[in-house]
């Protein structure tokens, strides 16, 4: 999978400064910002969509990370509400966890709540500015 254009040198985490002054940012960076994951974690996200009901395994090999690296991203993906897991009995026994990817729309909601709840803290805080009183 290509380098995505929202990838930081710096290996930090994007966040919702990084999106200030850019008018038109792809939606994995978007995504990035807004949720507070890291690009490959947006990736991953955007993998789903395409494999929809992948184990960690597939993952690891479409994405063309190791195991362990996929399984992180996926606990993060999850705790953001991104992504929804689903366990598949084995006809061997046992089980195995398939991933889902919420659909678009339903990730762009999330996006759009997100950013208006921080748009609103950001006006409260420009009406709430007061010079004389910067404590």
């Amino acid at each position: 999978m290509a380098e995505s254009d929202s990838e930081r040198s710096d290996g930090e985490q994007p966040d919702i400064d990084d999106l200030v002054g850019d008018i038109s940012p792809p939606f994995d960076h978007v995504l990035s910002c807004v949720f507070g994951v890291r690009d490959h974690e947006s990736r991953t996200y955007l993998t789903l969509l395409d494999y929809p009901g992948s184990t960690v395994s597939e993952l690891a090999d479409a994405l063309d990370r190791d195991r362990s690296n996929v399984n992180r991203s996926l606990s993060t993906l999850r705790e953001k509400g991104l992504i929804e897991r689903r366990r598949r009995l084995l006809d061997s026994g046992g089980y195995v966890y398939q991933y889902t990817a919420v659909p678009v729309p339903e990730a762009k909601q999330m996006l759009h709540e997100a950013l208006d709840e921080w748009v609103e803290g950001v006006h409260e805080s420009i009406s709430r500015f007061d010079p004389d009183n910067t404590e």
